[in-house]
């Protein structure tokens, strides 16, 4: 599990991003679990996701509403498979509209960028 934490502030909104491999609809469990073990990501106001299985794809915008369509779009482009990204944002108090994408955008490049 990498997890790249405060890559991006807007608005007074904080963005982390996280990912890894997995194989199956248990392992984006098991990694989800295990991410929400720490409790700052436990408390975050949204942890989105996306993940290209063989099986098909996943996806949650845990409230971030079209956030989990926009991770999928992305790993479809750079062809990732069977590896899990979640976008991780704590609300700042403002609404960021449109923008949100753009972060959520610009959270997957990060992660994208500097996995290992």
């Amino acid at each position: 599990m990498q997890v790249f934490e405060n890559i991006l502030t807007d608005r007074g909104s904080k963005y982390a991003v996280s990912g890894g491999p997995v194989r199956d609809r248990e392992a984006v469990e098991a990694f989800l679990k295990a991410l929400k073990r720490r409790k700052k990501f436990a408390r975050a106001t949204h942890n989105s996701w996306g993940v290209l299985l063989a099986e098909g794809p996943l996806k949650a915008d845990d409230g971030e509403v079209g956030a989990g369509a926009v991770i999928l779009r992305m790993l479809e482009r750079a062809g990732l498979t069977d590896h899990i990204v979640v976008v991780t944002r704590w609300y700042g108090g403002v609404k960021l509209g449109g923008d949100r994408f753009r972060r959520v955008q610009d959270a997957v490049n990060y992660y994208l960028e500097h996995r290992a």
